[in-house]
């Protein structure tokens, strides 16, 4: 055994080990580890793959349901039965840190991840989406950012062929030094030609597939579970190389190897490289592994150990294949041109044991490594901050309302966070697959249709961080409430969530306490919704020395299912003439809202209204309305309030509006406020009756706000512009700042 890199302290503290797991370590072993086996724990126990500061609170959320086939933890992504033998898998992950430094090799990195995930239990992906966060769009380096993360997801998504159907964008200077890039993916597989994430077996041969390894990403799961500082710079090692192509092949390799039955488990190599995959399938199958490290194709000559264990090269996967059939295996990867080297097998020992030079470089047990086994888990201290308070002072009459509301109107139309995403759309491919239903028709979700039957998945990603901000119970409590809100209004039915947790240092208990305060929330709605959390990740430290922590940002990536693509609902008005109805309950509030952020710049607010109760029955309400075929277009009332959900629906045919303001509210509330719980939809006259009578019977709060128009929009009998003058300036703001 090498003992000449014997540690100390000082070598752990250096790699991220507390002083505490590093005698545990010590412990674990019976002697002191050599630095290739405390490169191992330190990755292993890193916040990245262990969760070792949040794992607690993540158990206590709803993951039982129905159509649940593979619950939180236990496999690569979640997956959710959509009937006649068909699943879903899907999942979101962050590639945050990554993106900070290198912005176009970090998100396209995260969507190859991502993927990977999907298609390595079986799945073909059909879809992805991807929510986006940058700071103040007026800086340089913001610009910089934008630019090659977009690219980013772009080339990588475009070149391995899955169509980008969906996403979201915010803008907020707590984001300048530390972007959000967190990317959701779907993919279809028969019930029953899945694999698992494990390895059983002895004498079992353990194969690497897919690219070579090379020095990118080292300790790169270290790297995202600590704080973007000035030497961050140095880290850029730690951001790795993606090749879209390579993962085409890989995805054609992996399902076909799949189909031959020779597979016992396979895992894709995300953080931690090797040594996560040899670890996380071992102690899952109650095994060993026996590792040549000699045996891994690499592509830098001299790479030490450690180098080869923890390298987070791209496109690479682990498999472990029955014993005498390899040839099979070998035949799959060969006819698709890609490395696949047996490197090791599957032992009874219940350790991993890496040989280099026939020399024992790291002796370690592989359930001491890993979540669920011995990787350490934490109570953290939380504590209210002060902030709270305060923004429970806040009182509406404080605020002047302003004289001239087409200002406001005009405000809105023109900031980032509400004008049209089609800088970022338009270089994505969502067509890539023809089943995208939602390319050219306006939905509030992506709706993509599963080929070969008459069913479709819905698919969002929603979190208006202002809100988690302002309450992190209640906003994100809304935004599962939001994410529902989409499914249902594009026709679907929520099934499950993948969450994208995005919080500061875990270790101030002022954003730990958001943590908690995000969980209890997310548990709330998603109990009354009956959508399970089927998996996700959790990203702390998303913040600089300079700046503090970024808004606490859970991202939350909802799957709906049309049982029938008959019931798809868009959101544009259809004709000139057609009754416009608000559905829910219009208060007045205009807290958290982009109005009050951004033209007022007052942020010291509570989050919006919200009533859980209500919101969940006036969803069941929409879906009947869908149903019986009653409505004609469904759009959700979100940022930016009624006005710019009524011109969201106008603008795509060219149409407009003529509504009333409820007396009882102020205008600004009515028009402006982003209470939650409000849909708005269109009714053709001769279904007015039918409509009435549905909502009669429901209880539901609904009014009358006017009608469409041609294209004028008018408020209370007040010209607000055309709404060609309006999309002229709502579809150009990003084409602006950002160039063509």
């Amino acid at each position: 055994m090498e003992n000449l890199q014997l540690t100390t302290l000082e070598t752990a503290k250096d790699l991220g080990l507390l002083p505490e797991e590093f005698e545990r370590i010590k412990e674990i072993l019976g002697r002191t580890p050599n630095f290739t086996e405390l490169s191992v724990f330190s990755v292993m126990w890193s916040e990245h793959c262990s969760y070792k500061n949040s794992i607690n609170w993540l158990k206590t959320l709803p993951k039982d349901g129905p159509r649940m086939l593979a619950k939180a933890g236990e496999e690569n992504a979640g997956m959710v039965d959509l009937g006649d033998d068909i699943a879903c898998v899907f999942k979101i992950e962050s590639h945050n840190h990554p993106s900070a430094l290198e912005p176009y090799q970090g998100a396209a990195t995260g969507v190859g991840g991502i993927n990977r995930d999907i298609f390595t239990m079986g799945a073909r992906p059909i879809a992805q989406l991807n929510s986006l966060r940058f700071g103040d769009l007026t800086l340089d380096r913001t610009k910089w950012l934008v630019k090659g993360v977009v690219k980013g997801i772009g080339d990588y998504g475009n070149a391995f062929g899955i169509p980008t159907v969906g996403g979201e964008l915010f803008f907020d200077e707590c984001y300048n030094i530390n972007p959000l890039v967190n990317a959701m993916s779907a993919g279809i597989v028969k019930v029953g030609e899945t694999v698992s994430a494990t390895s059983y077996g002895v004498g079992n041969p353990v194969y690497i597939v897919g690219s070579a390894t090379g020095k990118d990403g080292i300790h790169g799961a270290a790297f995202a579970s600590k704080n973007i500082t000035e030497d961050s710079v140095n880290d850029l090692p730690s951001v790795q190389v993606g090749d879209p192509f390579q993962e085409k092949l890989l995805l054609e390799a992996t399902l076909e190897v799949i189909k031959t039955g020779a597979v016992i488990g396979m895992q894709d190599m995300g953080a931690a490289g090797i040594i996560c995959s040899n670890s996380e399938m071992s102690a899952k199958g109650e095994h060993g592994m026996r590792i040549d490290l000699n045996k891994v194709p690499v592509r830098q000559e001299n790479m030490k150990p450690f180098e080869i264990l923890l390298s987070e090269s791209q496109e690479r996967m682990l498999i472990v294949v029955e014993k005498g059939r390899e040839a099979e295996v070998e035949a799959v990867f060969d006819k698709w041109d890609l490395n696949c080297a047996i490197i090791g097998e599957v032992t009874d020992t219940k350790r991993l044991q890496y040989f280099m030079d026939g020399e024992l470089v790291a002796d370690v047990p592989a359930d001491d490594l890993v979540l669920g086994g011995g990787a350490p888990v934490y109570t953290r201290e939380y504590r209210e901050p002060a902030y709270y308070k305060e923004n429970l002072k806040f009182n509406i009459n404080d605020v002047k309302e302003p004289a001239d509301l087409k200002e406001v109107a005009a405000h809105l139309i023109s900031h980032p966070n509400i004008a049209s995403k089609r800088w970022v759309s338009n270089q994505y491919d969502s067509m890539v697959g023809t089943a995208t239903m939602t390319t050219n028709k306006p939905s509030d979700a992506a709706v993509v249709s599963i080929k070969g039957t008459n069913k479709a998945i819905a698919l969002t990603v929603d979190c208006n961080s202002r809100y988690v901000y302002a309450d992190p119970e209640k906003g994100c409590a809304i935004a599962v409430a939001e994410a529902a809100r989409n499914i249902t209004c594009a026709g679907g039915e929520p099934v499950a969530i993948t969450n994208c947790l995005n919080f500061g240092n875990p270790y101030v208990p002022e954003v730990y306490w958001q943590f908690v305060g995000s969980i209890k929330g997310m548990s709330a709605a998603c109990l009354k919704f009956e959508t399970p959390v089927t998996g996700g990740n959790v990203s702390f430290y998303n913040q600089s020395s300079d700046e503090g922590p970024v808004f606490p940002t859970p991202t939350i990536g909802m799957l709906g299912v049309l049982d029938n693509i008959d019931t798809f609902m868009t959101s544009d008005f259809k004709s000139e003439s057609d009754l416009i109805y608000l559905i829910g309950e219009s208060v007045n509030d205009i807290s958290s809202s982009q109005y009050l952020a951004s033209f007022h710049n007052i942020t010291s607010c509570p989050a919006p209204y919200f009533d859980l109760e209500k919101e969940y029955a006036m969803h069941q309400v929409v879906k009947e309305l869908i149903k019986q075929k009653v409505v004609v277009s469904v759009h959700d009332v979100s940022d930016g309030g009624l006005y710019i959900t009524l011109l969201e629906s106008s603008m795509p045919e060219g149409l407009g509006f003529t509504i009333e303001t409820d007396s009882d509210l102020r205008k600004d509330a009515f028009l402006f406020g982003e209470a939650q719980g409000r849909v708005v939809v269109s009714v053709k006259p001769e279904n007015q009756e039918a409509f009435i009578e549905l909502m009669a019977t429901s209880e539901i709060d609904f009014s009358l706000l006017g009608k469409v128009t041609s294209g004028e929009l008018i408020v209370d009998a007040e010209d607000f512009g055309s709404v060609s003058a309006s999309r002229e300036v709502y579809d150009n703001v990003l084409h602006g700042i950002l160039g063509e």
